[in-house]
């Protein structure tokens, strides 16, 4: 049996208006997998957002959606800005624009090279499918500039009370940090009510992330979303 690598050609796809159910992730016997397969239509990935699932695979695989157990998640109150953040924040060290040039965040992310990693999971499909996401508006991106140049910048999913953290980059020191920081109490000032990382990193763990299990954030997801 062939595998389709990457998007499947053959699956309808879904306008934002449109949705898909996928596996309960509560129900996964994987600690991260929970389905493989469709496409990186709107609707199928809003679904996935909504449903507590997430893409991520390499370009020799199908889209495999994970949601892994732990998950990685910020709480308003539990967000960290260590002192010499809080200087160059207030220093205003870095101009930080939000939706300012998604464009050159996400190819960034793409391209910037990441120490023990071999290529990226952002392939040429996904930086189209969230260009897309990002004209209908669910997609946001902050950007850090210093001097003039685009220093560090992240992006990632707005659903209802909830953001979904995709990726940052930085090319100077600081740089990311000063624009998820900057992003996050935005968005925490607007009545987000968490922060949803993904994954255990060291660095997103310093900035407030701490672990919950697949269940409890499955449970928070259908509280605040109350979209499935």
């Amino acid at each position: 049996m062939e595998i389709n690598k990457g998007p499947d050609p053959d699956f309808p796809y879904l306008s934002e208006n449109e949705r898909f159910t996928f596996p309960s992730p509560e129900n996964a016997e994987h600690e991260s997998i929970v389905a493989w397969g469709g496409n990186l239509s709107p609707g199928m990935l809003l679904s996935a957002y909504e449903q507590g699932l997430f893409p991520w695979y390499s370009e020799d695989d199908p889209i495999i959606w994970h949601s892994p157990d732990p998950r990685f998640v910020i709480f308003p109150d539990k967000l960290h800005i260590s002192r010499s953040m809080m200087k160059i924040l207030r220093k205003n060290i870095f101009q930080v624009t939000f939706d300012g040039d998604f464009s050159a965040v996400i190819n960034a992310c793409k391209d910037v090279e990441r120490p023990g990693q071999a290529g990226t999971w952002i392939t040429s499909d996904i930086v189209d499918a969230y260009k897309e996401l990002h004209r209908l508006g669910w997609v946001h991106s902050a950007e850090a500039y210093y001097k003039g140049e685009l220093a560090g910048g992240c992006y990632g999913i707005r659903i209802g009370k909830i953001f979904f953290g995709e990726s940052m980059f930085s090319f100077r020191a600081n740089a990311s940090k000063a624009a998820f920081l900057s992003l996050a109490l935005r968005l925490f000032g607007d009545g987000i009510k968490f922060i949803d990382c993904q994954q255990c990193t060291r660095h997103l763990g310093s900035l407030g992330a701490e672990e919950i299990s697949r269940a409890e954030f499955i449970r928070l997801l259908r509280g605040e979303c109350l979209l499935f």
